[in-house]
């Protein structure tokens, strides 16, 4: 059975559901692995820099917004009795940037249900009280490199798992947090059941990774894999499980009878999923290294989890800070005919242009930055697109503006294009788009020195330990796997990526990274020697501005590749249909490889 194997009950275990992997993610998923016979703890993962930015403008209108209010009611609510019947305890970071107003309402439902319950708040994220400092300090933007800009409407650190596990330790039952590393949802009981130190490098390295497994909800579980035909069913897709011991091995699985799929690919897949550099995978308490991590498939829907290494972390906390940078207007047009590609090319350029008269007249500037999308005509692919006969397609315009009234005219004339210009267009009465606030994400990094954590209203004292900053240095035992060089007179047939491979792409900011993983150990010399940084930045070039850095992962015949400067801003700063870079895994998947006859003849593996 998926939940309590022989091999892992033998001694302490500790069970861990991942009931969400995003504000928004199923409100079905806590009923789920309440089926599962053994669980210790649930954890809700609720952020991104996307609703960080949500939560903030929540919180401008009502100063006791700005938390994730569904996690609180209705799904705790809902299974808030059964919790405690069971002693279940509750870790999330939906508090957001408003964490004691989380606290309280959910006080508040223990109260009218009649329920004892100790809630624990830990924050200090909020760096808004030291920004001055801050400033004078002269903390810059980790990638761009220049200032903290004059607007910040927020700014806040991702604190580690050593404060949540002290509320476990003063016997919480439900530990809500602002910004957090989503993996500290996870390390953090398992520091506190087994009493791991800060100098226990390696389990928390473990930890961290279980963390990273489930704070993504079902894409361990079945979700988002390349493969999607091999998983039967999406219906009730099982939520992941962690079976946690003291050593820091765990195996990943789902509840029985649950759909989806756990194998050696859909963990591979979530374990590349939003990484730069797998050496040093940089967290509050400690620098994982997870290149030579060692999957074992177990049983059914099961795989043991181990060899990811720790190093000591750095004297800094990542902050995130977010600006609004004028006004963005989106809206979609459905086009219908022969030419569908280039009917709908022309009416983007149209409505612009015909702005662009009138703006001036109206006292407004030009746009600063816009685009026209065609959705089902492969402008994602660019050059490579073979959709250009298509005759169904969706035209997608976004524009940036400082002068939100400009964008407000220019959404009053939208629906004029229907009566001018082309035959078969319409909104699918959605009716008129609103502007939007154009948020910017800038990550900085923060002395530890300059942020007091405080766990229920007591300062927190975390162990200082920096680091020698020499991570990512090549510690691996195993070796990559060599280049393959076809010998003279040997056929190479050209292929897609899909065929030899599989992939998952993610973001952080205006970053994207693209995981692409050999389908046999045999291949894995192929993308070697073929998938170069190079080639990569080439065949993505009409995406990705800035430049392409790979990294072999030789544990799980893997390369990271990190795409900077490749998503037009990224999240809420994004022009793109696509501003996190779900699709780049899709697109580089078509990529034409070249492959030995010979190899070829090895057929895909089982993985």
């Amino acid at each position: 059975v998926p939940c309590g194997t022989d091999m892992i009950m033998t001694e302490k275990t500790i069970h861990i559901g991942g009931a969400a992997g995003a504000w928004g993610d199923s409100s079905l998923a806590t009923a789920q692995l309440l089926t599962a016979p053994h669980l210790d703890y649930i954890i809700y993962e609720a952020l991104a820099e996307v609703t960080m930015a949500i939560l903030t403008r929540a919180k401008l209108k009502n100063p006791n917004a700005g938390y994730a209010i569904d996690f609180i009611d209705p799904i705790l609510k809902t299974h808030l009795r059964e919790l405690r019947r069971r002693g279940i305890r509750i870790i999330t970071n939906a508090g957001g940037i408003n964490p004691q107003a989380a606290a309280n309402a959910l006080r508040h439902i223990a109260s009218e249900q009649g329920l004892d319950l100790k809630v624990a708040v830990v924050e200090g994220d909020n760096l808004m009280p030291q920004l001055e400092q801050l400033r004078q300090a002269d903390v810059r933007e980790m990638a761009r490199h220049t200032p903290l800009p004059q607007r910040v409407l927020a700014l806040n650190a991702y604190l580690g798992a050593f404060p949540i596990a002290a509320a476990l330790d003063a016997g919480a039952d439900v530990v809500i947090t602002g910004r957090v590393v989503d993996s500290a949802l996870v390390l953090a009981p398992l520091i506190h059941e087994f009493g791991w130190q800060p100098a226990d490098l390696d389990k928390l390295a473990q930890g961290s990774l279980a963390g990273h497994l489930l704070e993504c909800g079902p894409q361990s579980t079945g979700g988002l894999m390349t493969d999607w035909e091999r998983v039967d069913s999406w219906v009730n897709i099982g939520y992941p499980i962690a079976e946690c011991r003291a050593d820091g091995s765990f195996v990943l699985t789902k509840p029985e009878n649950s759909d989806g799929l756990v194998n050696r690919a859909s963990v591979t897949e979530q374990i590349l999923y939003e990484i730069g550099n797998p050496r040093a995978y940089i967290l509050p308490d400690v620098v994982c290294d997870f290149a030579d991590v060692a999957l074992t498939e177990v049983g059914e829907n099961q795989v043991l989890v181990k060899g990811a290494k720790g190093y000591a972390p750095p004297p800094t906390y990542k902050a995130c800070g977010l600006e609004m940078d004028g006004y963005r207007l989106t809206f979609l047009l459905l086009v219908t005919g022969r030419n569908a590609v280039q009917k709908a090319q022309r009416v983007g350029e149209t409505l612009l242009e015909r702005m662009r008269r009138v703006f001036p007249k109206m006292g407004w500037a030009d746009f600063r930055a816009t685009s026209i999308e065609v959705l089902g005509g492969e402008s994602q692919f660019g050059p490579h697109s073979r959709a250009t006969e298509a005759r169904e397609v969706v035209l997608k315009l976004a524009a940036h503006h400082d002068n939100q009234d400009a964008l407000a005219f220019f959404a009053r004339e939208i629906p004029s294009s229907a009566l001018s210009m082309a035959q078969s267009l319409i909104g699918g009465g959605s009716g008129l788009p609103r502007p939007m606030p154009l948020i910017r994400v800038h990550s900085v990094l923060v002395p530890k020195e300059m942020v007091t954590v405080v766990v229920d209203g007591g300062v927190f004292e975390e162990e200082k330990r920096v680091g020698s900053g020499e991570w990512g240095v090549e510690t691996a035992v195993n070796l990559p796997v060599p280049s393959v060089v076809a010998e003279e007179g040997e056929e190479l047939v050209e292929v897609p990526l899909l065929a030899i491979a599989y992939g998952r792409s993610g973001d952080k900011g205006d970053i994207c990274n693209v995981g692409i993983v050999a389908r046999r150990p045999e291949w894995g010399g192929v993308l070697r020697g073929e998938l170069t940084a190079v080639n990569v930045k080439n065949y993505l070039a009409h995406l990705v501005e800035g430049p392409v850095e790979r990294f072999e992962l030789p544990g799980l015949n893997a390369f990271n590749f990190v795409l900077h400067d490749a998503l037009g801003g990224g999240g809420t700063a994004s022009l793109r249909f696509d501003p996190l870079g779900k699709g780049m895994a899709q697109i580089l998947l078509e990529y034409p490889i070249k492959v030995p006859q010979n190899l070829l003849e090895l057929g895909q593996d089982a993985d």
